[in-house]
């Protein structure tokens, strides 16, 4: 079975009843004493796939590529380019909006029971305003060798053409897939809250070339292209055109008000804000912290460090340190900065991991804000702060992603003796 037995189902096709959702997009079923991670399908359903790729022993991918019994929460795809060999941008488009959070509340509780030791944790992922369709304002379209861009198929280098993308926003979509970029690798697009547009042209390497700038105005030259404004937490900010910030027009604002109620700050208490992007939850809650606290905001991104600077010049207390959030930079920065009161952190994809989680633990702050993209990254980091003396004292869920697998947590971490929860 795969590579270790020689025996290969790729391009095999056969029936299952599908099992439970798992992280990642897919359903689990079982054939012939393997695991099938099925594609496109929903629990409980009875289905027709076709194995796409076989390279363990274990088990195989597959999508369903045929419907024999369908699940009730099953819908017509909104998006042309869905479905099985066609576009991978999206996993739920054949799935009721609703039943999409409920799965993704399962994915989240099933991933803290399993690598983080936690059963029956209460998360309800929570819808967030705008509907399914036309959220993203920010998104990377691939370009093939013939100049058109879009997105590539499910775990494939292949590009697949687009005349538009449904949950990109009108303006975004518009400005790449309208058009040919020959000899380019990719496009990063953004919209910002004025209805600017930027596009940023990358080479095959990832490295960016040129950028453009549109506003509602006209379109301005190169040179200032690299600023976007948006509007959270009842403040404006400037980020890179099209560099990180939550890609649902509504998610900064959720996530900000999750942040501030687990953090409960307190004034004259010392915030520590990590991979602090542009400053968005350090100068959330910086006020709160008064004169007399200390908000220090830690990214490595020269970039998004200068666009902190300039967010948050009117909070004094509020300041934007440089570097590398691992062992060593830590390290340093609490030597200088002494324990402090609260930490945020908003770490990548992959998570903070063990070791950076486990010397936060060590400070003894009375209160971890963990904001998390991926549940497997949160249930692992969790795993090695719970290992260290702390304990997960509330969690939240946003659909920040409708359609895709992909999942925004907020999880509240205190020390075992503390006895307060949110």
């Amino acid at each position: 079975m795969g590579e270790d037995s020689g025996l290969n189902w790729a391009g095999r096709r056969f029936e299952v009843t599908v099992g439970p959702v798992a992280h990642g997009g897919h359903c689990v079923a079982r054939h012939e004493g393997r695991v099938v991670f099925v594609r496109h399908s929903l629990p409980g359903e009875r289905v027709v796939v076709r194995v796409t790729e076989d390279r363990h022993r274990g088990f195989c991918r597959a999508d369903a590529i045929e419907v024999l019994e369908a699940a009730p929460a099953r819908v017509e795809r909104p998006c042309p380019y869905s479905g099985p060999g066609r576009c991978g941008g999206c996993d739920w488009q054949h799935v009721d909006p609703a039943e999409q959070r409920r799965l993704k509340s399962a994915v989240v509780r099933e991933q803290l029971a399993r690598l983080a030791g936690l059963d029956d944790v209460d998360v309800t992922v929570e819808e967030l305003p705008g509907g399914p369709l036309r959220w993203r304002s920010r998104a990377r379209f691939a370009v093939d060798r013939s100049g058109a861009a879009g997105l590539r198929r499910h775990r494939s280098h292949d590009v697949v053409p687009l005349a538009d993308c449904p949950i990109t926003v009108e303006p975004a979509a518009a400005a790449v897939l309208q058009r040919q970029w020959p000899g380019a690798g990719a496009v990063d697009v953004s919209v910002d809250s004025t209805g600017a547009v930027t596009t940023t042209r990358l080479d095959r390497q990832g490295r960016p070339t040129s950028s453009r700038v549109v506003r509602p105005g006209g379109e301005l030259p190169e040179e200032p292209a690299g600023r976007a404004e948006r509007r959270a937490g009842g403040r404006d900010w400037e980020v890179e055109g099209t560099g990180f910030w939550q890609v649902h027009p509504a998610a900064a604002d959720a996530l900000v008000a999750a942040v501030a109620e687990f953090a409960g700050v307190r004034a004259g208490e010392t915030v520590l804000d990590l991979y602090a992007g542009a400053g968005l939850f350090g100068g959330a809650l910086a006020p709160a912290v008064g004169p007399e606290g200390r908000v220090v905001c830690v990214e490595s991104d020269a970039g998004a460090c200068a666009a902190a600077d300039a967010n948050l010049t009117d909070l004094p207390q509020a300041e934007v340190w440089q570097g590398d959030v691992d062992v060593e930079g830590l390290g340093e920065l609490l030597a200088e900065l002494g324990a402090p009161d609260v930490v945020v952190l908003d770490p990548p994809r992959a998570g903070a991991g063990p070791a950076v989680s486990r010397l936060l633990a060590g400070t003894g702050a009375r209160a971890v804000v963990y904001v998390a993209c991926d549940p497997a990254a949160l249930a692992r980091d969790v795993a090695a702060f719970v290992g260290a003396g702390y304990r997960l004292a509330g969690i939240r869920g946003f659909d920040a992603f409708p359609m895709t697998a992909h999942v925004e947590c907020v999880a509240l971490l205190v020390p075992e003796r503390s006895t307060s929860e949110r």
